[in-house]
C-alpha cells in the first residue's frame, strides 16, 4: 500500500511539473513564430529585406516571451477572469472590469523569479529558432562543422537547463489564456 501511495505521488508531482511547465514556456509565441518563419526567410533564401523581416521576428518574438511571463489573472468576486500585468507596486487591470483590493493586488508584485522566469521564457525560445533551419540558412548559409555542432547541441542543453529550473522554481503566475489554480 505504501508503495502505491509513493507512485500516486510521484506521479501527482509529474503532472504539476508540466502544468508548470507548460505555463511559462511560450508556446503562443512559438506557434506565430513558426507560421511566419518560413514566410520571412523565404524557405532560408534571404536577400537583404527577408533577412531584416527575420531579424525583426526573432526579436518581436523574444520581447513577447519576456512580456508575456509578467502577465497573470484572477478572479473576481463575481467569478469574471481579469487580466493584467504584475508590476513593483502590485497589480495593474489591463481588461478594466474590476477593481483589486490594495492588500490582494500586493500579492501579486514583481519578484526577482519573474525577471529570472522571463529571461529563461526568452532562452527557450532562442532555442526553438536556433532548431528552425531556415533562420539558420538565413543568418549563416554555409555553418562551419563546429557552428553546426554548436546549433545541434547549444538548443538542448539550454531546454534542459531552463526545464529543470523551471520545475524547480515553479511560478504561481497564470499568464493570460492559461487556467487558473485554487489561489485566485
Amino acid at each position: 500500500m505504501e508503495k502505491l501511495e509513493s507512485t500516486v505521488l510521484a506521479i501527482g508531482q509529474t503532472f504539476q511539473t508540466t502544468a508548470h511547465l507548460a505555463n511559462l514556456l511560450p508556446t503562443g509565441t512559438v506557434l506565430a513564430y513558426q507560421v511566419l518563419s518560413p514566410l520571412l526567410t523565404n524557405g532560408g533564401h534571404c536577400d537583404l529585406a527577408s533577412r531584416f523581416m527575420t531579424e525583426m521576428l526573432v526579436c518581436i518574438c523574444g520581447l513577447s516571451c519576456f512580456i508575456l511571463t509578467f502577465t497573470d489573472s484572477y478572479k473576481d468576486l463575481n467569478g469574471n477572469v481579469c487580466y493584467g500585468f504584475a508590476t513593483s507596486n502590485g497589480f495593474w487591470i489591463i481588461d478594466g472590469q474590476a477593481v483589486l483590493p490594495r492588500e490582494r493586488s500586493q500579492s501579486y508584485r514583481l519578484q526577482f523569479i519573474d525577471f529570472a522566469h522571463a529571461i529563461m521564457s526568452v532562452l527557450v525560445f532562442g532555442a526553438v529558432a536556433m532548431f528552425d533551419q531556415n533562420v539558420i540558412h538565413c543568418f549563416i548559409p554555409e555553418p562551419s562543422a563546429e557552428a553546426t555542432e554548436l546549433l545541434t547541441v547549444l538548443p538542448i542543453a539550454v531546454g534542459v537547463f531552463c526545464s529543470m529550473m523551471f520545475a524547480k522554481f515553479p511560478t504561481t503566475r497564470h499568464g493570460i489564456g492559461f487556467p487558473l489554480s485554487a489561489k485566485c
